[in-house]
């Protein structure tokens, strides 16, 4: 039975697409598609389930290429405009996106940092070579510089610590440090600092990839490791910290069982790690750019494996923690590219098209879609790395694709997941082949056409987003809301003539969104014509 809402409903309908340029395509594609595929869509507004952890929205930042220094840290004495060394211009972008929390130091850089090299007055601080990633880290940016980044943007802080090349004494000062209000040392020694009250640092991690970068332990030994150094992450002056167990990467099941059989009860949470390659091939991973229907393709069908790994470590999870008292953090998952030729742009510095934005609504649907497993996402990474939400150079600044799905997903922050049916057709890639590099078993998969995920939020509205996949073809989706009659509805879209649309320096704003009008309300139905590769945000009251 369902039950008439007489309240006002707000419906963000959020559609990811692009364009399609066939001069700036390096592989055949299929034309532009005049023919729309149907499908149709229930909202069960009467029948809400989990609430979506905020913290799915997280961001990454790692001492990795331009990330740190020149795209965030400039320094107080720079020409750029800054608030005590971070840049003005970047930090009111990300505060756009209401950031609910921000992993730091790293990455494969948190197990070779040492916190003390990074406290203090900034010239008596330490160089020290980046072994991870190359260069040298003046350690301009520390402790306390991460903090007020944190703090300008209202972000939890998400501290990684170092279990490499480190010790359970050093990750426990540093957390007395941190967040100790007590007559001690070491609080007495932030305080000469120049931070008297104590900060808060709700998430701390017990290493980085320690399968890999971390220490090429096995599950056993991490075991064993992890438990001794989350028995010192003491909790001080009323801060309480959720431990998180470096956890599995793809497919590494055992990792998570051995993890979970000996450790579960000892951890708040267990990562997992999963990048996105067109080819499924790290030695030749594909281009950012230049790519035609059939990278588009691969893409997304590598990108949609999340899902299988989510729920197969899930189920793994929930043998030993049937009540999901430990979440499943993702804290490192987007796309990975190829070096883009010419100027070099810093290391794991990439280009970032209305490809990836369709990667980031796809993923950002699924983690919603198991909620009730998966408390944090940090995507990789922040700004000027990998499928950054920012890119730089010197005083000049853009705003990816991926940046503006994020501040058009943000409507689902906190909000309760509402389930959905769909049905729509697959999408398979047509007869224009595919790609050296792509496996053929990827250029023959068939995958959904849609994604969908629906949430209401704290104050009754109701939010969907919707991706389009099929890069060719429109959608006509023919939507009803079970226990909800919206009257009204506004939009914007974001789309563009290619596909692999982007911005640059010198053509910041050629992703923007505009008002969109492909929509009608036809008796308790809403009617959306949802353009191939599009990015649409509707709200209906």
């Amino acid at each position: 039975m369902h039950r008439r809402r007489t309240a006002a409903l707000t419906l963000a309908l959020i559609v990811i697409a692009t364009g399609f340029a066939p001069e700036r395509i390096i592989a055949p594609s299929r034309a532009q598609n005049t023919t729309s595929y149907q499908a149709r869509l229930v909202i069960h507004l009467d029948q809400p389930g989990a609430v979506i952890n905020r913290n799915i929205y997280g961001q990454f930042a790692e001492h990795l290429g331009r990330l740190i220094y020149e795209g965030l840290w400039v320094g107080e004495d720079s020409p750029v405009p800054n608030t005590r060394g971070l840049r003005n211009d970047v930090v009111g972008a990300l505060k756009e996106l209401r950031v609910p929390v921000l992993r730091w130091p790293g990455g494969c850089f948190a197990d070779e940092y040492h916190w003390r090299d990074g406290i203090g007055p900034r010239d008596k601080r330490p160089r020290r070579p980046n072994a991870s990633w190359g260069g040298v880290d003046t350690n301009a940016f520390g402790t306390h510089e991460f903090m007020d980044l944190c703090e300008m943007l209202g972000a939890d802080a998400y501290i990684n610590g170092n279990v490499g090349s480190g010790s359970p004494q050093e990750m426990m000062e540093w957390i007395e440090y941190l967040t100790s209000d007590a007559d001690s040392d070491l609080a007495n020694l932030r305080r000469r600092n120049g931070r008297v009250k104590p900060w808060r640092i709700p998430y701390f991690g017990v290493g980085n990839e320690t399968w890999g970068c971390g220490g090429n332990m096995r599950p056993e030994y991490y075991a064993d490791v992890y438990r001794q150094y989350a028995t010192f992450i003491k909790n001080h002056s009323g801060n309480r910290i959720q431990r998180l167990a470096s956890g599995s990467h793809d497919d590494n099941y055992n990792w998570t069982e051995v993890l979970m059989s000996q450790a579960a009860k000892q951890m708040d949470g267990l990562s997992l790690h999963y990048y996105t390659l067109p080819t499924s091939n790290w030695r030749k991973k594909g281009s950012a750019t230049q790519f035609g229907e059939p990278e588009w393709h691969a893409t997304l069908v590598r990108t949609l494996r999340i899902e299988e790994f989510i729920q197969k470590h899930s189920a793994i999870m929930d043998k030993y923690d049937p009540q999901k008292r430990v979440g499943l953090m993702v804290d490192e998952w987007g796309t990975w590219y190829d070096k883009e030729p010419g100027r070099d742009m810093g290391a794991l510095y990439q280009q970032n098209t209305l490809r990836d934005a369709v990667v980031a609504g796809v993923n950002l649907n699924i983690f919603h879609k198991y909620a009730d497993r998966v408390r944090i996402s940090n995507i990789a990474q922040m700004v000027n790395v990998l499928q950054a939400m920012v890119l730089t150079d010197k005083e000049k600044m853009v705003l990816t694709p991926t940046y503006y799905v994020f501040r058009m997903y943000r409507v689902h922050q906190g909000a309760t997941l509402i389930p959905t049916d769909l049905s729509a057709p697959d999408y398979k890639l047509g007869t224009a082949g595919h790609t050296q590099g792509v496996p053929d078993t990827l250029s023959t998969a068939s995958i959904p056409s849609l994604s969908v995920s629906a949430s209401r939020d704290v104050e009754g509205r109701l939010h969907l987003s919707v991706v389009n996949l099929d890069p060719t073809r429109a959608a006509d989706l023919v939507a009803t809301v079970s226990g909800g009659s919206p009257r009204t509805i506004t939009g914007e879209v974001l789309t563009a003539s290619a596909m692999n649309a982007m911005n640059t320096f010198d053509h910041p704003n050629t992703i923007k969104p505009a008002r969109f009008q492909g929509f009608k309300l036809q008796d308790s139905q809403l009617l959306l014509n949802i353009p191939a590769k599009s990015v649409v945000v509707l709200e209906l009251k």
